[in-house]
């Protein structure tokens, strides 16, 4: 199957901002103008004590001075295995411009009134989803998870401000941000920022 069979942006790494984030930004504004879906979806990879990894997708937040931002329950696969390990890596791509961008780096959980202010912040079916709770718990039926769905929508919608003490706000502080531009004739560009002795550095990577 081919890819990038169509025009794509172009990038000049010299015209790069000092700092990854005004960039990020960037990026992300053009992939939705581009009509990417969806384009704050990402993926997310944890490991758990022993190194196992996992990886799996959900919505960017937030992307800020703090960094980049997520949600999740504590109990779930991620909040157990942050918990034991706060590091994480997140990946961005937007197929409609051929560009990716990779951000590494440390995790810390935000305060319960901010965790509970992202969520209300949000739609009602995601309230719904966060009261329904038990992320990643075993399953016993599909009409077990409907009875727990049907009451939780109706209680989201009863109180807007419902809590849910497990959603936990987590913000990641980027160490490493690697931005992709992909090409058709293959030489791609990447661009990476590594934060060392108080400062962002650049360096251009061999694709």
């Amino acid at each position: 199957m081919r890819v990038w069979d169509i025009e794509l942006p172009s990038f000049d790494p010299a015209t790069a901002p000092d700092e990854p984030l005004p960039l990020f930004r960037q990026w992300l504004r053009e992939a939705a103008e581009a009509g990417v879906p969806e384009p704050h979806t990402m993926t997310l990879a944890t490991a758990d004590a022993s190194g196992a990894p996992s990886v799996r997708t959900l919505m960017l937040h937030d992307a800020d001075e703090r960094g980049w931002h997520f949600a999740s329950h504590r109990g779930s696969r991620k909040g157990r295995e942050l918990a034991v390990r706060p590091r994480a890596a997140l990946g961005f791509y937007w197929a409609g411009v051929g560009r990716q961008v990779r951000v590494r780096g440390s995790v810390t959980a935000a305060g319960p009134e901010e965790s509970a202010a992202d969520l209300h912040r949000r739609s009602t079916g995601a309230l719904a989803a966060g009261l329904v709770g038990r992320q990643s718990e075993v399953l016993g039926s599909a009409e077990e998870l409907a009875r727990a769905s049907d009451a939780a929508w109706e209680r989201a919608r009863r109180e807007p401000e419902a809590p849910v003490p497990s959603w936990t706000l987590y913000v990641l502080r980027a160490e490493e941000v690697e931005f992709f531009q992909g090409d058709a004739q293959r030489r791609h560009i990447r661009l990476n920022y590594r934060y060392e002795s108080g400062r962002w550095v650049q360096e251009l990577l061999w694709p």
